[in-house]
């Protein structure tokens, strides 16, 4: 589809329907993703405050046909805020609409603009006595439209589900300007075709996210906390499946750390604190909550026990305080500062069927050495929920430009092993503009080909953040 440049002439348009809102060109920061991997482009930035607003923005930018990108908090890892090349679109930022608007603690529900802050969100919910469990590294500046738009995962999916699962509707603005008025308060409403879920994880693809209703879970009483050494992934696997046999669904978060991302923050200075006595190549983090009789300090203890005995475990604490909780949680949200400042090679964002993560990370392995013996490996992530953040770096002394002629083949190497396995090339992170050749590759062509027909019937001119996904 043929898209025109917002130009000049066009964002003087724009600046006299929204005012003060189009800021042209646009500040550098929206042109900027995480990794300063990628280099975006556009003709202006646009902040409306208001749902109208949005809807006057795509209504002019579907007539003139000008491309639209929508921006959260530009936390994003696979470019699907960033549009590097084409006729130069509009940037769209939510960022001003932030409220949150309601907060029901009988109905569990919050309600929120899409460009509030996540954090802020946890803290409204808090405030309310009651828990938005969305948790992710950077919840202190990601939005909740983005988290939508990509589906977000992050640390407590094991208990509570992605972002798809915390929501209940949505508002939201479709390619032509209309509005979609979808705030439901209901737990059931069997009516028709669930946009919702239509919109959510579509990448701003489909259209815009003003505003969502969200699922809120009672607030746990007690929270315990624990941090192991373990012999090799398997064991941790095995761990995993004996707390749940003690514990349930009381288990909200499992872990899986490599000792590499423990040693990328020594070498680079991320502060942190290690827990025990002796590193171990592997180690897991583990969190629970409950109520009032619930009793977990003593059956966390109980069950880490008997796990020691049966060898799953090598040391293991739990913390005695909130400061303490907070200290072993640094260690596993530490590490992709860690990451970072080494500068990896390749990232992978991949699950597999949590039964088969330790044969995948036994099987990955000689095929990265086989490419290269000296790239080291920092495997981590969600092992409760098969995510694994399989990410290769240079030796010390060596940096990730040094190896781009080997990153293709480490990213085909894995992606490949991974669909083997039956796996995913995006756990949480999404497909923006980084991955659209690997969904191709990769991708169900049935499933290809009804996005398309999807894209097509809902953004004819395809303005809605062109070039991502589809």
């Amino acid at each position: 589809m043929s898209l025109n440049a917002a130009t000049p002439e066009f964002v003087r348009t724009l600046t006299n329907q929204i005012g003060e809102g189009v800021i042209s060109p646009p500040t550098p920061a929206y042109l900027e993703e995480p990794r300063h991997r990628y280099t975006g482009i556009g003709g202006c930035l646009a902040r409306p405050r208001n749902t109208g607003e949005v809807a006057a923005i795509v209504r002019l930018c579907n007539d003139n046909k000008v491309g639209i990108v929508p921006y959260g908090g530009g936390t994003g890892l696979v470019s699907g805020q960033i549009m590097e090349h084409g006729p130069a679109p509009v940037i769209l930022s939510l960022e001003r609409m932030d409220a949150i608007r309601d907060v029901d603690a009988a109905d569990n529900i919050l309600i929120a603009e899409a460009g509030a802050i996540l954090a802020n969100i946890q803290l409204a919910a808090a405030d309310a006595n009651r828990l938005f469990p969305l948790s992710l590294a950077s919840e202190g500046s990601c939005r909740i439209g983005g988290n939508l738009s990509t589906n977000a995962g992050g640390v407590n999916v094991l208990r509570y589900g992605n972002a798809r699962d915390l929501c209940l509707g949505v508002e939201a603005v479709l390619p032509d300007g209309s509005i979609l008025s979808g705030l439901e308060r209901l737990r059931k409403n069997n009516t028709g075709y669930d946009l919702r879920h239509l919109l959510i994880g579509a990448e701003g693809t489909l259209g815009i996210i003003t505003a969502a209703a969200l699922k809120l879970s009672p607030r746990p009483v007690e929270v315990e906390t624990a941090f192991a050494t373990v012999p090799n992934p398997q064991a941790a696997l095995d761990l995993l499946n004996h707390l749940r046999d003690d514990l349930g669904d009381l288990i909200s978060a499992f872990e899986l750390i490599d000792l590499n991302g423990i040693l990328f923050m020594e070498e680079t200075g991320v502060d942190h604190t290690y827990p025990l006595a002796e590193k171990s190549k592997w180690q897991v983090l583990v969190e629970c909550g409950g109520g009032v009789d619930a009793r977990l300090k003593a059956r966390l203890e109980h069950a880490l026990h008997a796990a020691a005995e049966r060898e799953l475990i090598l040391d293991a604490v739990i913390a005695q305080s909130e400061g303490q909780r907070k200290s072993l949680w640094q260690i596993r949200e530490h590490i992709p500062i860690g990451n970072r400042k080494i500068g990896s090679v390749v990232s992978h964002d991949i699950s597999v069927p949590v039964s088969r993560v330790p044969a995948f990370i036994e099987a990955a392995r000689p095929l990265i050495e086989a490419i290269d013996p000296d790239l080291r490996i920092n495997s981590f992530g969600h092992l409760g929920d098969g995510n694994l953040h399989y990410n290769i770096f240079p030796p010390m002394g060596r940096n990730r430009g040094d190896y781009d002629n080997a990153a293709k083949e480490v990213k085909k190497t894995i992606h490949d092993l991974v669909a083997q396995f039956g796996g995913s090339f995006s756990a949480e992170h999404g497909v923006g503009r980084a991955k659209v050749g690997d969904l191709q590759t990769y991708g169900d062509p049935t499933k290809l080909a009804a996005m398309r027909a999807i894209k097509a019937a809902l953004d004819p001119n395809g303005i809605m953040n062109p070039g991502a996904v589809v």
